[in-house]
């Protein structure tokens, strides 16, 4: 290859590399650039046009619901993007003006809403600017003494409350994002034959996640657990792993073994 091909090689591609870069840079500047005007716009009640049914308030950086169980969640606009939540649900505005909202639900749906224009629909959020998560499950202990082949065994479960936060989301029909916040669980588990341990151990979400679907485990509770049997291959316990005030449910066995090991299999979802 000669000198002067190389040259011309060498410009050609850091040509392209920076004019790539001066592309994203660009990119990266209008995406960070929020429209606050348009978000100014958007402050008030909104309505579902046909139903006149209460969609949402924006009220400031924040929009909050008629649901009070749904926390007040980030909202922002990008160009002709609304962006909600702190999972950053991205919708496709058509339309926007003062009083007037068109804009695409996640399914492609357009939804359209109009300003409320009467003082009263504000009473529909007089409730406090944050809810506090749900508690599923008070502290809970239980000591049972089963037999297994003549010999004695204690069983300890403590299901204690904690201050780890699950959130779970749902859709309104007009594709706005809800999201819920509850208080997880951690269950201390025990087995003990006289004074001898054979298994302790604090159990939590994440000592299922290779038996239950990531989808469903990050949005439950590990709820409750209570021991359904103990035979000469061990101690059997159903755990529930559910999402609150939802359908979906995991029931797991639990398994201590005699010799204090831990096994875990789907029983029913």
């Amino acid at each position: 290859m000669s000198n002067r091909f190389a040259y011309i090689l060498l410009y050609i591609l850091t040509a392209a590399v920076l004019t790539a870069c001066g592309n994203k840079s660009a990119d990266t500047t209008a995406e960070a650039t929020e429209d606050l005007a348009a978000k100014a716009l958007l402050q008030g009640v909104w309505l579902d046009e046909e139903t006149e049914e209460i969609i949402f308030r924006c009220d400031g950086d924040s929009i909050y619901y008629p649901d009070a169980s749904a926390i007040p969640l980030p909202f922002a606009f990008y160009g002709d993007t609304l962006i909600i939540g702190f999972n950053r649900t991205s919708y496709a505005i058509e339309r926007h003006s003062e009083h007037m909202l068109h804009y695409r639900s996640i399914t492609g749906e357009l939804i359209r809403l109009r300003k409320s224009a009467d003082d009263a629909d504000t009473l529909v959020f007089t409730r406090p600017a944050t809810s506090e998560p749900k508690i599923i499950t008070e502290l809970t202990k239980t000591d049972t003494v089963v037999m297994v082949d003549d010999r004695r065994f204690h069983c300890y479960i403590a299901i204690n409350p904690t201050k780890y936060r699950v959130v779970r989301t749902t859709y309104t029909d007009d594709g706005v994002p809800l999201e819920h916040i509850y208080y997880d669980n951690i269950i201390h588990l025990s087995v003990y034959e006289g004074a001898e341990q054979l298994f302790s151990s604090n159990l939590t979400r994440q000592t299922y996640e290779a038996h239950v679907p990531h989808t469903i485990l990050s949005q439950s509770v590990l709820s409750n657990m209570q021991l359904s049997k103990a035979t000469s291959d061990g101690f059997h316990f159903d755990t529930t792993i559910c999402i609150p005030d939802g359908a979906s449910c995991y029931v797991l066995d639990t398994r201590i073994s005699l010799e204090g090991e831990l096994t875990v299999e789907v029983i029913e979802y």
